[in-house]
Order: C-alpha cells, then sequence, then structure tokens
C-alpha cells in the first residue's frame, strides 16, 4: 500500500472522527474540562464548595436558593425548580452532583477539587447534551466559568479584620 492511499485512508478517518465528535457516541457524550485554579487549600475549597447551602453564593448556574427536602435538594435556578442530589461527603475532593428537572430528565455533572501545588484546581466536566447546540454548548460553559470564577473570588477574598 502506497503512502498516497494510506494518507488519504488516514484523512477520511480523521474526518470521519471530526464529524461525529459533535454528536454523542451510543455510550459517552461530548464533554469539556472546565477548571481554575484558586489560591486556597483544596480542603479549605471542598468544605465551602460542598456545603449546599453556599451553592446560591458562586453557582448562579444552579442555583438561586435552595433548600433540603429529604435526601435532596431543590434548587430555583434557571431551568426553573429542579432536585439536586450531591455525592456524599469524601475525602478525595469529588462534588459530583445530579440535577433532576421537572420532566424527570437528569443531568450528572462531574466537578472535582484538586490539589495543584500549595492550591487548588477546581474541574467542572461539561457534557454536550445530544439536542444542545453548539452556541447551547457554548453558552453552558460561560456560565460554568462565571461559577467557577465567582468561587475563585469568594475563596481568595481577604479575611475581614
Amino acid at each position: 500500500m502506497s503512502f498516497k492511499i494510506l494518507t488519504i485512508a488516514f484523512v477520511a478517518f480523521s474526518f470521519s472522527l471530526f464529524a461525529n465528535s459533535k454528536k454523542e457516541g451510543k455510550m459517552t457524550f461530548l464533554s469539556k474540562h472546565i477548571s481554575i485554579v484558586i489560591n486556597r487549600t483544596p480542603s479549605d475549597v471542598y468544605d465551602f464548595a460542598s456545603r449546599p447551602e453556599n451553592m446560591p453564593k458562586w453557582a448562579a448556574g444552579l442555583s438561586g436558593s435552595i433548600k433540603k427536602e429529604g435526601d435532596h435538594w431543590i434548587s430555583t435556578s434557571p431551568m426553573g425548580k429542579v432536585k439536586v442530589t450531591f455525592t456524599e461527603k469524601n475525602n478525595f475532593g469529588v462534588l459530583d452532583h445530579d440535577v433532576t428537572l421537572d420532566s424527570g430528565k437528569m443531568f450528572h455533572n462531574p466537578l472535582r477539587v484538586i490539589k495543584n501545588h500549595k492550591g487548588s484546581e477546581v474541574i467542572f466536566t461539561l457534557f454536550r447534551q445530544p439536542e444542545m447546540t453548539d452556541q447551547d454548548f457554548n453558552r453552558d460553559a460561560g456560565m460554568v466559568v462565571k461559577d467557577l470564577e465567582k468561587l475563585k473570588a469568594i475563596m481568595e477574598k481577604p479575611p475581614v479584620k
């Protein structure tokens, strides 16, 4: 097989991968990892961010207000009233949460706080849902960036004396 044929086959295969990258697979969605570094210890960031009652202070994309009902939380959000179920407190910096709309549709939201030298890095994984346009996905990513920037501002704010 000549180099030219291999090159054409590789280009065609690559184009096929690119064309399908905007669609969900049978088992996976396209994802985007959005992160921000915070000059506070991972335990400080995790302690603050893991308390659902703090969500309205920094996660406007999810919560305008939030209250506990049984084993989950009910939040008012830009999507309307939603049920939020958080992962149990843990020592690994995992802050995953599931958001369930009134329609019953559930969205899993992976969120991590990891050590970055002497500070932290917070990483949110945004999944592109099948019905999302590029504009929708980019808008959601921008909302996550704003939320993480707000978390950073709160966490890095000098203590009041």
